[in-house]
């Protein structure tokens, strides 16, 4: 099992190299049920391995003068109160049963998974709409409550259920922010770099025993992944396989489901 988890995690790295993002939201289910994790550890090694990732590939956007560090620098911030508040206050004080109905206990295990599924649907939904994504006039201008709000909710979320959520942050840079797409993308990199680590370091890794060999060695093969699938994508349909990866993310998200709430 070991063993497939960590091709697993290569796999997140190739999904990330290839099409540019959604590899990452299968790291909660890879480190749940092949490492057999508890939900409050797997969110929060998720977090290290999404924020590291997403910080390699924000790194390659700004080389390519995609990174706006400004807009960053003000989505980013509500983002890591976010996900902070969340991961330092609200996920500890989190009972293992929230409520029962006769003999019916909703877990927070539950809680957690289910809202993941929910969010691995959309995301997925995302990637098979097939649409472009149209980028503002890249005069940018910033809608501060707005903001404010999108960052509080988007790390929020985050810190919940240890997903990047790149398919929130984009079109709010676009809509609150007016940056054409490709800095919006890159731009979105660094910010999900820095609430996810920013939230891991100042929440769980004070609060909880972090196997660092372990996390080291997992994210390590995710990184390697990386470099793999923009090697491929060179050769292959980055649409297609998208579109493939949609459907899978669909079927990863009925198996939690089941799994969480009728096995």
């Amino acid at each position: 099992m070991e063993l497939i988890g960590y091709f697993s995690a290569g796999i997140i790295g190739v999904s990330l190299g290839l099409i540019g993002g959604g590899g990452s939201i299968l790291a909660v289910p890879i480190l749940a049920y092949l490492f057999l994790l508890d939900e409050k550890v797997a969110t929060a090694y998720s977090l290290f391995i999404v924020g590291t990732a997403a910080l390699v590939g924000g790194f390659k956007q700004h080389k390519n003068g995609n990174v706006d560090w400004v807009t960053a620098v003000v989505f980013g911030l509500p983002a890591v109160l976010g996900v902070w508040l969340v991961r330092h206050y609200v996920v500890p004080a989190l009972p293992d049963i929230l409520f029962t109905i006769n003999t019916f206990e909703f877990t927070r295990r539950m809680a957690v998974f289910g809202v993941f599924a929910i969010l691995m649907i959309v995301a997925a939904i995302s990637m098979l709409s097939g649409k472009e994504q149209k980028g503002g006039t890249g005069e940018v201008k910033y809608n501060y409550p707005l903001i404010l709000l999108e960052g509080l909710t988007v790390g929020g979320i985050t810190g919940f259920v240890g997903a990047g959520g790149g398919f929130l942050i984009i079109p709010a840079l676009v809509m609150f922010a007016n940056l054409d797409i490709k800095r919006a993308i890159g731009t979105s990199l660094i910010i999900i770099a820095f609430k996810s680590l920013l939230g891991f370091l100042l929440g769980d890794a004070l609060s909880m025993h972090i196997d660092w060999q372990f996390l080291g060695i997992f994210t390590s093969f995710a990184l390697g992944g990386i470099y793999l699938g923009v090697y491929i994508n060179n050769f292959v349909n980055g649409k297609q396989l998208q579109k493939g990866f949609g459907y899978f993310i669909i079927i990863m998200a009925i198996f939690i489901l089941t799994k969480e709430f009728i096995l």
